[in-house]
């Protein structure tokens, strides 16, 4: 286990039990916070068993009650479940933290143990539950602490800025199958025998009529702003990943792997919505799909063009009026090595020691509830 000493001296005991996709646990006890090993992915009933199993185990070994019990905000998740019966069982309050703030307050968490209060966060993932009911993954946050150390103390988090929306057709479907994704963002500036032209290795003609008209008729479709989707559709359209995903990010490492040092940077265009800024889409994927060749600078503008369009937001209409104040980042590709450089490069901060991915998670639901309760 990973520990940590915090300047938090609760008297309650907490435990995260993390994301759903990676299961790490974490145990906060008189201002120390332990991080457990990775049970792998949850979804693996097997693996869900033994973490389970390990998780009782641990309590019972160090006698450990919870008094809160912290889990994603995904209704459906295993561990949301799980962290519902350990309430029950311990008489603990049930506590929900949503995914990408978790993300951010993982590298917070670890770079600052609460010293600063007001910051802001960048998480780029794949997807996770949002406070909207959409599927996230592309997200700024404005986030204040307030009355820090008091009785009193509080979070603020705002979404400032995000990813453009896009459908992931068919829900799920569109993670394991990248055309999916790339046949949605074309449809949005081109027309259906253009957008056809791009599919067709991956479609019959009777299969992509049966999705575009799923399309639109928005029939078994959620809107997303994640990261992770728009650069499978970029690794797709430039040929470097196959329509069935082996791996957990593989279309997104294939694109990493075959990008070139050199590349030419697509000016990022953003819309505010009521006050929303919004990374648009169509102007990175208008020059991938323009011509055939230079795939290799091609793939390095896609992952440069969502980084740098989601820092320019920050920079604008954050960094702006704070200029002191620091940038943390984080989620899955924050692992992606020209995501995180050019990030770092203009000061903001990333985790260390503990996974930016989604083994960091229960780290951060426990200092973001930390943050939220620190005298209570």
């Amino acid at each position: 286990m990973i520990r940590f000493n915090t300047p938090f001296q609760k008297k309650k005991t907490v435990i995260a039990l993390g994301a759903e996709s990676c299961g790490v646990f974490c145990v906060c006890r008189k201002g120390k916070i332990f991080l457990s090993d990775d049970f792998g992915d949850l979804l693996d009933e097997a693996n869900f068993r033994f973490f389970k199993k390990s998780v009782l185990e641990y309590l019972k070994q160090n006698d450990i009650k919870p008094d809160i019990v912290i889990s994603d905000l995904h209704p459906l998740f295993k561990t949301t479940a799980m962290g519902n019966e350990l309430a029950r069982k311990f008489g603990a309050k049930f506590f929900q933290v949503q995914h990408h703030i978790a993300h951010i307050f993982s590298a917070y968490g670890e770079a600052n143990f609460g010293k600063t209060d007001n910051f802001c966060g960048i998480a780029m993932d794949g997807t996770g539950y949002g406070l909207d009911g959409k599927i996230w993954g592309g997200e700024i946050f404005r986030i204040k602490i307030k009355n820090r150390f008091s009785a009193r103390s509080a979070v603020a988090v705002e979404r400032i800025g995000h990813l453009e929306n896009q459908i992931m057709l068919g829900g799920e479907l569109a993670v394991e199958e990248p055309a999916r994704m790339l046949m949605v963002i074309l449809s949005g500036f081109l027309d259906k025998e253009s957008v056809y032209k791009y599919l067709k290795k991956y479609y019959s003609k009777k299969q992509f009529e049966i999705l575009r008209n799923q399309l639109m008729q928005n029939f078994n479709c959620a809107e997303t702003s994640s990261s992770a989707r728009v650069l499978d559709a970029a690794s797709i359209l430039l040929g470097f990943c196959g329509n069935r995903r082996g791996y957990k990010h593989e279309p997104i490492d294939l694109l990493e792997k075959n990008s070139s040092v050199v590349y030419k940077d697509i000016k990022p265009e953003i819309k505010n919505e009521n006050g929303i800024f919004i990374l648009r889409l169509a102007p990175l994927f208008k020059y991938l799909a323009k011509n055939t060749r230079q795939k290799n600078k091609k793939a390095a503008a896609a992952q440069s063009y969502l980084a740098k369009g989601l820092y320019k937001i920050v920079e604008d209409n954050f960094l702006a009026k704070n200029m002191e104040a620091p940038v943390y980042f984080g989620g899955g590709m924050a692992n992606n090595k020209i995501i995180s450089e050019y990030f770092e490069s203009k000061g903001a901060v990333a985790n260390k020691k503990i996974p930016r991915g989604d083994a960091g998670i229960s780290f951060g639901q426990v200092f973001y509830y930390l943050s939220a309760n620190s005298g209570n």
